[in-house]
């Protein structure tokens, strides 16, 4: 099991995993539609977004959980 203090991190390495993942592979889609090399390109540029996506999440994450605190009444 990995220590509590990285589920920050392993939060965002998952989120930004699945996140990217799916994104590019829409875009990748509309950009190129569906044919022999769509694959290959999806993967490669999911490559790219992956650490892109995830240092973002790193960095921005505790910023949007405070906003997201002060749009949100707690439950009574």
């Amino acid at each position: 099991m990995i220590p509590a203090r990285f589920a920050h991190a392993v939060f965002g390495l998952i989120m930004s995993g699945l996140m990217s993942c799916i994104v590019t592979g829409i875009a990748t889609l509309k950009a190129i539609g569906f044919g022999p090399s769509t694959l290959g390109d999806w993967m490669a540029s999911w490559a790219f977004c992956w650490p892109i996506a995830f240092t973002v999440i790193l960095l921005l994450g505790p910023a949007v959980k405070r906003l997201v605190g002060r749009m949100v009444r707690p439950e009574a």
